[in-house]
């Protein structure tokens, strides 16, 4: 099993060795042989934390993932081709897909203008899923550090990227079966699960005080209010580039 996950790992990282090169046809990335997906649907099967399938559109996910380069064998393919995206934890962190209406935005398009200037450049990282406080997960493509491959964390309270320690199969692992609420402690307030609930998987939530303010370390004293998922990324960038940060 330890061999077939490796396997499929290096499958979802290739995309950073490939996407300057042609791109490859969608009919010889869908592994019709030996998919990833049974693979993927048993870890959710097993999660313990609340797993949400939304539904794919076949030709959304024909399109994401010729855009993205990654094989059905791989988690990652298997996830933008057979899903619109996962919803973890009532909608508290959204693993993109290949777009749905609960998550309106497909894994290569949403790197568009952020970490890529146009589908076919290679990623100096690969944002693959966010939250509702407004952090932001991504594969590591050299930029963030020496571990490429590996997967960060960009906390809105601290405007860094940090590095998990895993690769996209075990980020998915945590998603499923983790310590959520300790992985968070600080970043959820009392009230989050039912306002995470109804919240639109193309909004996040964005705090006054700052997060990463002084004033704005106690989440339940902040203010909020749900922004467009794209605005809140901008306006941490911005934040970033402001104080210096760039890690």
């Amino acid at each position: 099993m330890k061999q077939l996950i490796l396997s499929l790992f290096c499958l979802s990282s290739a995309y950073f060795a490939t996407a300057q090169n042609n791109m490859r046809p969608v009919t010889d990335l869908i592994n019709i042989t030996d998919p990833a997906w049974p693979l993927v649907k048993q870890w959710i099967d097993a999660a313990t934390n609340k797993v949400e399938i939304l539904q794919a559109d076949a030709a959304k996910g024909r399109d994401a993932l010729y855009k993205t380069q990654v094989t059905t064998r791989s988690p990652m393919g298997a996830i933008i081709y057979a899903t619109g995206g996962l919803l973890i934890d009532n909608g508290w962190i959204r693993i993109l897909g290949s777009g749905s209406t609960k998550l309106n935005r497909s894994l290569p398009d949403w790197n568009v203008g952020k970490s890529i200037k146009a589908i076919g450049d290679r990623p100096a990282f690969l944002l693959i899923a966010d939250d509702a406080a407004g952090g932001f997960f991504a594969i590591n493509g050299g930029a963030l550090g020496k571990d490429a491959g590996n997967v960060y964390y960009l906390s809105p309270d601290t405007l860094t990227w940090d590095s998990l320690d895993m690769g996209y199969s075990d980020f998915l692992q945590f998603c499923f079966k983790g310590d959520l609420g300790a992985f968070y402690k600080t970043l959820r307030w009392k009230s989050w699960k039912t306002e995470v609930a109804a919240l639109d998987g193309n909004q996040a939530y964005s705090f006054y005080p700052f997060l990463w303010s002084k004033e704005g370390k106690d989440i339940n004293k902040d203010s909020r209010k749900a922004v467009p998922v794209d605005e809140l990324y901008t306006s941490i960038y911005s934040a970033r580039i402001q104080l210096g940060i760039s890690q």
